[in-house]
C-alpha cells in the first residue's frame, strides 16, 4: 500500500497552516511550524508573491489531501464518486473522507492523529459491527459501531488519546463510550459539523477545469 514517507512538519509548513499530523506535539511548542512558519525550502522565506487562482486552487487540494493522509489518485477516486452523489460535490467529498474508518477512530479519540489511528487499524485492534477491519479506508455507515477489540484494550496509546480528547473533538455526529471503548456515527455529517478547515469550492473548481 503506497503511503507518504517524508517529514510531516514540511507539509504543514508548505501549506501554511497546521495540519496537526503529528498528534499532540502539534500543539506544543516543539512544534516547527511555531519555530518556522515559513515555507520549506531555499526561497522559503522570500515567498511573498501574489498567488495565482490556480495555486490558490491546488494549494487547497493539497491541504485537504495531507490532512487525511490520502494520496493523489485516491483523492481523485473520492471527488469523482462525491461528483455522482446526490447534492453539492465539495461537501459530499468532505463526508467521504470523514467517514473513513481511520479518521473516525481519531475523530472518537481512540487515536492521536489520523496516521496513528490508520497504524492502529492495519495491525487489526478495532472492528466494525463485531468484525475486525483491518483497512483504514474503510467506510463507515450511520449506525456501524466501532470497537477496540478485546485484546487492544490496553494499549496505552488508546488511553492516553482518550485522556487528552478535548472537548473541541467531541461532534454531535458521533458517540463515544470511553468506558466501554466503543464509538459510534450517528448520522452523516452537515458541513457545518465538520471541523475541517478547507475551502471545498476551491477543490471543485480545479477538479473541473
Amino acid at each position: 500500500m503506497a503511503r507518504y514517507l517524508g517529514p510531516n512538519c514540511k507539509l504543514c509548513r508548505r501549506e501554511g497552516t497546521k495540519l496537526f499530523l503529528k498528534g499532540e506535539r502539534c500543539a506544543s511548542q516543539r512544534c516547527s511550524f511555531e519555530r518556522r512558519g515559513y515555507a520549506p525550502g531555499q526561497h522559503g522565506q522570500s515567498m511573498t508573491r501574489k498567488r495565482t487562482e490556480y495555486e490558490l486552487q491546488l494549494r487547497e487540494k493539497q491541504k485537504a489531501k495531507r490532512m487525511y493522509g490520502v494520496l493523489e489518485r485516491q483523492f481523485r477516486n473520492y471527488f469523482r464518486k462525491a461528483e455522482r452523489l446526490k447534492g453539492i460535490a465539495g461537501e459530499n467529498l468532505l463526508r467521504l473522507l470523514e467517514c473513513r474508518l481511520d479518521n473516525l477512530i481519531y475523530r472518537l479519540g481512540f487515536a492521536p492523529s489520523r496516521k496513528a489511528a490508520r497504524q492502529l487499524v492495519r495491525h487489526r485492534h478495532f472492528t466494525v459491527n463485531e468484525q475486525i477491519v483491518d483497512i483504514p479506508s474503510f467506510q463507515v455507515s450511520p449506525g456501524d459501531m466501532i470497537k477496540v477489540r478485546e485484546k487492544s484494550r490496553q494499549l496505552r496509546i488508546i488511553h492516553d488519546a482518550l485522556t487528552k480528547m478535548g472537548k473541541g473533538r467531541e461532534l454531535p455526529w458521533l458517540t463515544v463510550d470511553k468506558v466501554n471503548l466503543t464509538g459510534s456515527l450517528l448520522e452523516m455529517p452537515g458541513r457545518e459539523d465538520i471541523p475541517t478547515p478547507v475551502e471545498e469550492r476551491l477543490i471543485v473548481e480545479l477538479y473541473s477545469r
